[in-house]
């Protein structure tokens, strides 16, 4: 019987691991702190598994041109499913990626090697501080953000203020997209603060998860899209027909009734994501 791949994370001290996925062949599910933080399909990168990654790449496929290479910037690395994706269906892109714990890079670089023609580079160091030392030429020139930051299964309050998304959308073109993974619970509480915060920084704001999680029913994962420029309507009916279902997209008027109230989230008043029930997220043996 094969060894499962895993390692102690420096820097946090959580335990990453790396299992075969038995029901679909030539993928693997990398879990740290007992969270599946990422899936990979290593015979096939275009496929998405969790869902809110797959809606994070149906509007990903909306950029630009279908197939057009892209200038994109990863804050969260996880295994580089969205980096795998985007040189998948977009050949010739230009990606960085951002992680905390350069041993978790190099753990996924060596059990799930990524394509050697994959222009993918990797910064290591805290998100935030990293931010302020990328090249003044990136700035203004990337067409997608993916803001994609866990401590084991919550994300850490210094990367969810106005101050925060202030600086990571100077990176966006005028017409660039922002994706920001946030995870929350019933009630929405910190959802609903994350969109007014994004909404703050930038022109448009659209949400989009599982109806169930919209309803305050469970813990899941809401995706936030936004642009410094108007979001283009037409994309919506497209996102949600690529499923899965059942799924909404909340915007414009709608969007400014959930979030009435919310307030918006400084560095003087953050606070990390709250932590979901074991059972959300168990790894069954």
């Amino acid at each position: 019987m094969n060894e499962i791949p895993s390692i102690v994370l420096s820097h946090s001290g959580y335990r990453a691991v790396i299992e075969t996925d038995r029901w679909v062949p030539g993928s693997f599910t990398l879990i740290v702190d007992g969270t599946p933080q990422s899936h990979v399909n290593m015979d096939n990168p275009a496929e998405l598994f969790f869902e809110y990654i797959q809606r994070m790449g149906h509007v990903i496929d909306q950029i630009g041109m279908p197939g057009q290479p892209i200038t994109a910037v990863h804050l969260g690395a996880g295994a580089f499913t969205l980096p795998r994706y985007i040189e998948a269906t977009r050949p010739g892109s230009r990606q960085q990626v951002v992680e905390l714990e350069s041993d978790l890079v190099d753990f996924v670089r060596k059990e799930l090697p990524w394509s050697p023609r994959a222009q993918i580079k990797v910064r290591h160091g805290d998100a935030r501080e990293v931010l302020g030392k990328f090249p003044a030429g990136l700035r203004g020139s990337v067409d997608l953000l993916v803001v994609d930051i866990f401590s084991g299964a919550r994300t850490p309050a210094h990367v969810t203020s106005l101050e925060f998304y202030t600086e990571a959308v100077s990176l966006l073109s005028d017409e660039g997209i922002v994706l920001v993974n946030v995870a929350d619970g019933p009630g929405l509480a910190f959802a609903k603060a994350a969109t007014s915060t994004l909404a703050a920084v930038v022109a448009d704001v659209a949400l989009l998860a599982e109806t169930q999680i919209l309803k305050g029913r469970r813990f899941g994962n809401v995706v936030l899209v936004g642009s410094r420029s108007p979001l283009p309507l037409e994309w919506m009916p497209r996102i949600l027909a690529g499923g899965p279902h059942p799924a909404k997209v909340v915007a414009g008027d709608e969007l400014r009734a959930f979030i009435a109230g919310a307030p918006i989230v400084t560095d003087a008043t953050a606070i990390q994501s709250p932590p979901p029930a074991k059972s959300v997220f168990q790894v069954r043996p």
